[in-house]
């Protein structure tokens, strides 16, 4: 395993599944191929097209092979799945879509049988977003189901097993808001018996557990020697964090920003978390249990942009800060830290675009700045993602955290975190560089925070 410098990872996102072919020794994406993730309708449910990604992938691996080599394979996946397979290994039913609302017509009978937030870590999700809740739905919609169920696999394991023949779970797809997964214990949660599964789910492993070899008939169709070793496989979420699991002590956070904006604090300050503040318990790729809380940044940054281009200058910031100009939580009121809470401005709106944005970014980050510290978070803060090129939102995360503060130099993603299972190689994985505001703006940077601070948690004391 430790001579694999071409790894190729297959990548199941929610959009687009991709191919790419990593260079271990560079972490550098030599080749990638793609297909639209397109959901496909029933019956008996929204599914994924497990036969047409399976194809593609195999002609990928074909391609990929013979422009470059493969000497390795890992897999990392969307959470919220897991494929359901027979004793001869085949699917008992198609796999279902969890943005399908079916799973929420039996929300009560569910809520009945899930374990508590301190059991699982894993707080309630609208849809199929608890696994659990998948599981529980598609037993009652499809009878019979539940009996043909052999063994149950997560998803990024499911195509683990296409290619070697051997099932498995990981530990952190199960840790991703299942309830099926206890992580203070390192065990299945109470629910697996709940559900009559038992002895049914795949075992859990470490995602960077080999688990073979390529079958002999993948080895016929894509020219792969048969000694290409197939890694476990992790969670995409995870996949981002590796890199900084191996290059950076605890502790530490990472801020992955995009349409979610993730907090994961690794190492931190041990803290009960509110699950009424969309906090949960990731499981990373080591296994250990990280912390984590989250809320809708890049869809808020949307909302507010409304299609303006809102690049806020030095001079903005600076006059935002003066001025007081603050826009309080929560833009999204269904996700995040500050739940229920009604989006408003004060002492006024921020017409101008310019100052617009500075108090957006600065909103933005003090929203994180709470997910940091009701997750415990201690040491420095490395932001990955679009929000890393938004000075505004750097200076005041440093000063409403008093963290030191790191940008991300490259956006790994999640391609390259799934190539680093098979070791580090020579590359650079998780290289940051440190974040310092002017020394004049340090002073009512600080502040505004303790002001945001102030006047957002008293609204949510009110609600």
């Amino acid at each position: 395993m430790s001579q694999a410098r071409h790894i190729a990872v297959i990548d199941i996102g929610k959009t687009n599944v991709k191919l790419a072919l990593v260079d271990r020794a560079t972490l550098v994406e030599l080749d990638v191929v793609t297909r639209p993730n397109t959901v496909l309708p029933g019956p008996p449910w929204p599914h994924f097209d497990t036969e047409g990604h399976w194809a593609f992938l195999k002609a990928a691996l074909a391609k990929v092979h013979a422009d470059h080599g493969i000497d390795a394979i890992s897999i990392t996946t969307h959470g919220a799945c897991a494929a359901l397979l027979t004793a001869e290994g085949e699917l008992a039913a198609p796999v279902l879509d969890y943005e399908h609302g079916g799973p929420d017509a039996v929300a009560a009978d569910y809520d009945a049988l899930r374990p508590g937030f301190a059991e699982t870590g894993s707080p309630r999700l609208p849809h199929g977003l608890n696994l659990g809740a998948q599981l529980h739905w598609q037993f009652l919609a499809e009878p019979g189901l539940r009996d043909r169920v052999a063994l149950v696999v997560t998803w990024p394991q499911y195509w683990a097993h296409r290619l070697t023949g051997v099932a498995a779970s990981d530990v952190t797809s199960l840790g991703c808001h299942t309830d099926l997964w206890n992580p203070a214990a390192g065990a299945f949660s109470s629910l697996v018996a709940r559900l009559g599964l038992d002895g049914r789910m795949a075992p859990p492993l470490r995602s960077d557990t080999v688990l073979g070899t390529i079958l002999p008939e993948i080895a016929a169709e894509t020219g792969l020697d048969r000694a290409t070793p197939v890694v476990c496989g992790i969670h995409d979420s995870n996949a981002s964090l590796l890199a900084h699991l191996l290059s950076q002590p605890a502790p530490f956070a990472v801020v992955s920003t995009g349409t979610w904006v993730v907090v994961m604090a690794v190492g931190g300050k041990p803290i009960p978390l509110d699950p009424r503040r969309d906090t949960l318990v990731n499981v990373n790729a080591l296994g250990d249990p990280v912390p984590s809380a989250r809320f809708m940044g890049g869809r808020e940054y949307e909302a507010i942009r409304a299609g303006r281009d809102l690049a806020a200058s030095a001079e903005d910031l600076a006059a935002v800060l003066a001025a007081g100009v603050m826009l309080l939580p929560a833009v999204e009121p269904a996700s995040g830290p500050f739940p229920g809470c009604k989006m408003r401005w004060h002492p006024e709106e921020a017409r101008d675009d310019g100052p617009r944005g500075a108090a957006l970014s600065f909103y933005l980050a003090l929203m994180t700045a709470e997910c940091l510290a009701i997750t415990g978070a201690s040491g420095p803060v490395i932001v990955e993602g679009p929000f890393a090129a938004n000075e505004g939102y750097l200076w005041m995360l440093a000063a409403a955290t008093g963290l030191p503060v790191r940008r991300a130099r490259s956006r790994t993603g999640t391609s390259i975190g799934a190539a680093l299972l098979f070791g580090r190689g020579d590359g650079v994985a998780g290289a940051t560089d440190r974040i310092e505001a002017p020394a004049a703006l340090a002073a009512p940077l600080a502040a505004y925070a303790r002001a945001w601070q102030a006047a957002a948690r008293s609204g949510f004391r009110q609600v």
